[in-house]
């Protein structure tokens, strides 16, 4: 009933969209998808889109770059992206950035596409309470705001100033305007005292935080900070953690790691998920920034299907691990773009070469299989949860 509670203090249509897109939609977008999957033509059932990479904090792990410039998705291609997925039975997005939120004209994009659904990833800088009351207006997103760390360790990790605080204000805000909130952390040495305790998820539950998405942090970007990859033991401290907190905390607590018997595995190499750049680049996952494809006059269907990269990718992963690719094997990644001459995305001229040095982390793929003890997520994983639970 906790978790009702919360669901019921957000605006009535909030709630009214946000169970239509997530128990209808999502069971039928799944059932799609698993169908199609099976004949090998498969559609991913929720798609990323990184409409900015503009940003205003400069977080430790982040894969944006911004050295070649500022760069933005133009509206029609959203629009594209939006409209193809759609068409293949796709309603859930995921905006990315950068911070989305520097995006001019996003809550159009929300507005525009009233049947979709979108999960607004944003660090809540920028979530004051005229954002907060176009997005209640809009019905159709649900923000997902990323929490760090507590005072001292959100100001190193996010490289800003008060963050810890404004992070707090943010999430009261999207609160009080109605819509349904949650919670995103990244989990590192420095953050995993507080994201895997009673304190942390009973805060988040007071604040009127719906649901909590854990996330495991992977080195990446311009400042990888590997030293805060998490070892084997405190991946599967992290899972056993997941498992008991189904089972007592008032809140839904959501990964994309593991399925409902607790077998690892890859959303990207599942096809579950693709992510499309500032430039319209499509690339496997928004941390696997290498692309053969670009959203252009071609339905994305037929983009996806003619990617020969995509798929050697999926094969290639599978073959390797039921983890993360890119934490276990990042050299493997070099070799298999140059082979298929992709483009280097990430507007990182010296990324090739930090992925050839092969600095090799845990990942989820090494924890033990622990299955899921409470039967409304194994059942919810099953029919929904990996459609929302692509980003890995």
């Amino acid at each position: 009933m906790s978790i009702l509670r919360n669901i019921l203090r957000a605006d009535l249509k909030c709630i009214r969209v946000f169970l239509v897109n997530l128990v209808w939609k999502g069971a039928r977008t799944f059932t799609r998808f698993d169908r199609e999957r099976k004949k090998g033509s498969a559609f991913p059932a929720f798609q990323f889109i990184s409409v900015t990479n503009k940003c205003n904090l400069t977080c430790q792990g982040c894969w944006v770059s911004q050295t070649d410039g500022i760069r933005e998705l133009e509206l029609q291609k959203v629009d594209r992206i939006i409209r193809d997925s759609n068409e293949n039975g796709s309603w859930f997005f995921g905006i990315l950035g950068g911070e989305p939120l520097l995006y001019p004209k996003l809550t159009s994009v929300f507005k525009a596409h009233p049947r979709s659904y979108f999960q607004l990833f944003t660090n809540g800088m920028l979530l004051n309470d005229a954002m907060a009351e176009e997005l209640r207006q809009c019905a159709n997103v649900t923000p997902l705001i990323s929490f760090e760390g507590d005072e001292p360790v959100a100001d190193i990790r996010r490289g800003g100033s008060g963050v810890y605080k404004r992070t707090l204000r943010a999430i009261e805000t999207s609160v009080s305007h109605g819509l349904i909130t949650g919670v995103a952390i990244s989990v590192c040495k420095s953050n995993i005292e507080m994201a895997l305790s009673e304190s942390f998820v009973d805060m988040l539950h007071r604040l009127g935080v719906v649901y909590l998405w854990y996330y495991i942090y992977r080195p990446v970007g311009a400042q990888p900070c590997y030293e805060l990859a998490l070892s084997a033991h405190e991946i599967e401290r992290l899972r056993r953690f997941l498992v008991e907190g189904r089972t007592k905390y008032p809140m839904v607590i959501i990964d994309s790691y593991w399925d409902a018997d607790g077998r690892p595995f890859c959303p990207a190499a599942e096809g579950l998920s693709h992510h499309i750049n500032p430039d319209g680049h499509i690339e496997p996952c928004p941390v696997i920034q290498y692309s053969c494809g670009v959203v252009g006059e071609e339905n994305l269907k037929t983009t996806y299907q003619k990617s020969a990269f995509l798929r050697n990718l999926k094969a290639g992963i599978h073959n390797k691990t039921n983890g993360c690719i890119l934490m276990e094997n990042p050299a493997w990644l070099t070799d298999l773009a140059a082979e298929h001459h992709a483009q280097n995305t990430s507007g990182r001229p010296g990324m090739d070469e930090q992925l050839k040095a092969g600095c090799k982390v845990c990942s989820h793929g090494e924890c033990p299989v622990i299955p899921e003890r409470n039967g409304l997520y194994r059942f919810a994983k099953r029919r929904a949860f990996f459609g929302l639970g692509a980003y890995g």
